[in-house]
This record gives C-alpha cells, sequence and structure tokens, in this order.
C-alpha cells in the first residue's frame, strides 16, 4: 500500500501524463542550470529551493516563463489543460461567483462562496500542515511559477473545483428546472477537468488530485443537510455580522505558521475576506427586504437566453466587474496607506506587505470591502442603470 501511495506521489507518474498529452522538456543550457540546481536542492525547504534558483542563476524562473523550457505537440489539449487550470483559481471565482449573483440567483451565489471559503481554508492548512512537496522538475515540465513554493497535498484546484461543481448542481435543483442527468455530466467534466489540468501543468500530482476530490467530496456530502439551517442562522440571526467578521479573522490569524514566505495565508485571506463581505451583504440585504432573488414558486422553469436578456447580461458583468475592479483598487490603496501610517514604515517597502500584522488587515479588508459591494450596491447600481 505504501508503494502504491509513493507511485501515485511519484514525479515520473506526472511526467508520463504530460508525454502522453503532448508535452515535453526542450533541453537547453538554461533549462539544464535550474534543473541541476532543483535536484541538488531535494530536502530543503521549498522556499529555500525558489531563492536558491533565483540567485544562483540570474532569475532563471523568468527565463523559464518565455517557453524555452518545453515543447508543446498537441495544442487543442495545451489550450484545453491552460483554460480548464484558469477555472479552478481563485481569480476565476472571484470574477464568476459575483456573475452568478447579478445575473442568475443571489441564493446560488451565496451558497457557493460559502463552500468554496470552507474547503479553500481546509485545503490550504491541510498543505502547510502535512508539508508534502510538489513534484519535480526535471521530470516534470512545470507550466506556473508563482506557487511552486506552497506545497503539494491537497490540491486546491482540485478541492474547488469538485465542491462548487457539486454544490451548484445540489442547489440548483431548489431553484431551477434542469434535467439531472445533464447537471451530473457537466459536474463531473468540470471537475475532472481542472483536476487533469493540475497533472498537466505540473503543480500536482496524482496523490495530490484525488485527496483534493475526495476531501472536497466528503466536505460537501457531511455538510450538505446542514444548508438550509445555515442558511436561516446566516440570514436571520442577529448576531450573524458578527460572526461573519470575527470567525474569518480569527482563522486568518491563526493560519500555520511557515518558516519561509508562502503565499498561502494571503490567498486564504483574499478568500475568507470576500466570503465574509459577502455574508455581511446578504444579511443586510435581508434586513432591508431587497434581496434581489427570483420571486414566484419554485423551482422555476429555465427562461430561454433572448437577445436581450443577454445584451443586459453582459452589459450587468462589465459595470459590475469594473465597479469591483475599481473598489480592489482604492480599497487596496487605503488600506495599505492606513496600516504604514499605524506602523510608521514605508509604502515602498517590498517585504512589508509579507508581515502578518500587515499582510491579513491589508488583504482582509479589501476583499471584505469587494464582498459588500458586489452584495449590497452593484445590483442597486443596476436598478438606476436600467440593467435590472
Amino acid at each position: 500500500m505504501r508503494a502504491f501511495v509513493a507511485y501515485l506521489h511519484g514525479s515520473e507518474l506526472v511526467a508520463r501524463f504530460q508525454r502522453s498529452c503532448g508535452l515535453f522538456p526542450r533541453v537547453d543550457g538554461n533549462s539544464l542550470g535550474c534543473a541541476g540546481e532543483r535536484d541538488n536542492a531535494v530536502g530543503r525547504r521549498r522556499g529555500e529551493v525558489e531563492r536558491s534558483c533565483s540567485s544562483q542563476h540570474g532569475g532563471c524562473r523568468e527565463e523559464e516563463a518565455s517557453n524555452s523550457e518545453y515543447e508543446v505537440r498537441n495544442r487543442p489539449l495545451h489550450f484545453l489543460f491552460l483554460v480548464s487550470a484558469a477555472l479552478g483559481s481563485e481569480v476565476f471565482y472571484i470574477s464568476f461567483l459575483p456573475c452568478i449573483h447579478w445575473n442568475l440567483d443571489p441564493f446560488l451565489c451565496r451558497r457557493l462562496v460559502n463552500m468554496w471559503a470552507v474547503v479553500m481554508y481546509v485545503g490550504q492548512v491541510l498543505k502547510d500542515v502535512l508539508k508534502l512537496p510538489r513534484p519535480l522538475a526535471p521530470p516534470v515540465v512545470k507550466l506556473e511559477k508563482r506557487v511552486d513554493a506552497e506545497y503539494g497535498l491537497p490540491s486546491t484546484h482540485a478541492m474547488a473545483a469538485t465542491a462548487l461543481s457539486f454544490t451548484l448542481l445540489l442547489s440548483a435543483q431548489e431553484r431551477v428546472q434542469f434535467q439531472l442527468e445533464m447537471g451530473v455530466f457537466l459536474a463531473v467534466l468540470l471537475s475532472a477537468l481542472v483536476c487533469l489540468s493540475r497533472l498537466y501543468t505540473g503543480m500536482h500530482s496524482a496523490l495530490d488530485v484525488i485527496c483534493g476530490a475526495a476531501i472536497a467530496g466528503v466536505i460537501t456530502i457531511s455538510s450538505y443537510p446542514l444548508w438550509q439551517t445555515l442558511d436561516q442562522l446566516q440570514l436571520h440571526s442577529p448576531i450573524s455580522p458578527a460572526v461573519a467578521l470575527l470567525l474569518p479573522i480569527f482563522l486568518c490569524y491563526r493560519y500555520p505558521e511557515l518558516g519561509h514566505y508562502s503565499t498561502t495565508r494571503g490567498d486564504t485571506t483574499v478568500i475568507l475576506g470576500a466570503a465574509s463581505g459577502c455574508w455581511v451583504g446578504y444579511w443586510l440585504n435581508e434586513q432591508f427586504g431587497l434581496t434581489f432573488e427570483p420571486s414566484g414558486p419554485l423551482p422555476m422553469p429555465m427562461s430561454p437566453v433572448t437577445i436581450n436578456a443577454f445584451v443586459l447580461g453582459v452589459g450587468r458583468f462589465m459595470v459590475g466587474l469594473s465597479v469591483l475592479l475599481c473598489t480592489r483598487q482604492t480599497a487596496r490603496w487605503t488600506s495599505f496607506a492606513i496600516l504604514c501610517c499605524f506602523y510608521g514604515e514605508l509604502q515602498h517597502d517590498a517585504k512589508l506587505k509579507r508581515r502578518k500584522e500587515v499582510e491579513v488587515p491589508y488583504y482582509f479588508s479589501t476583499y471584505l470591502t469587494i464582498g459588500l459591494m458586489n452584495t449590497v450596491l452593484v445590483n442597486r447600481l443596476f436598478v438606476i442603470l436600467g440593467l435590472l
């Protein structure tokens, strides 16, 4: 059994999958230099590998990013897996989830945001507690560089894709009439594509992906009976806003400490901040009596997509995304300036945002504001503009 687990976690299995999909390493001086450094660095912390490779080879990571270290022999599969990998990223969810709120049903968005926050926090914490490394390059070709210093197991891409696909499937049954078989097929297809994309990009082993999908499945199945109760508490309890703020902040500050800097705490704080803002926003909407949810008997039949509905949907997405981007920039600048004044630090200090006392409030306040803006104000702006 131990040998089988080691086989699933091995880099050779990932490399064989990449070769079978038409992704091959291209041998040259730069890639050999970086590869040699990685081989010599096996056993050290992931952060040390990052710093050593970058300093001794004049920024070989930037050289690798220019496609000089790999050759693509199957363009359709390459494009498919890159798109699938993007579908599991935080940037996609921060864009996709508001679109669900604006164009489909805030009820569905609320369920998805709740599950997203839970599975991502569990996954990120498990990564930094278990500290299992990502596949080695070589033999693996790595197409992503930003999160290479993070640990591997479980794959949070696999967790998020699996949990959110089936959360949407289960929740949509309460709101919309659709063919269940088609919904199951699409949920399985999306989850599988995102999971396989993590192997193709060289960021996770097969064990990372399998464990991520399994953990997400357990969380989704075990929490499903509690969703309606959580809806009631989230929307109607007088202590709901306090819980929405204090619990995520507590979890961010109690995030496991590492011996080196990693982006995981900041990424987790972004997600919890956005979820906290949405939670408070949905509670406020319920108190104001304006939830923007569909009215009438549920589940409703799916309405046909007309040209007018499509144009309005695109308009809502473009206006809403523009508002959120402006909010993000304003909140980032304001929160960072306040923190610099509070701690008496200079704003151009590149390492300042890596300190926990700055990183957590900086990201949390920024994305808390975005969550509030998304749930409370953007739909009201749509009404004023005639888009809703």
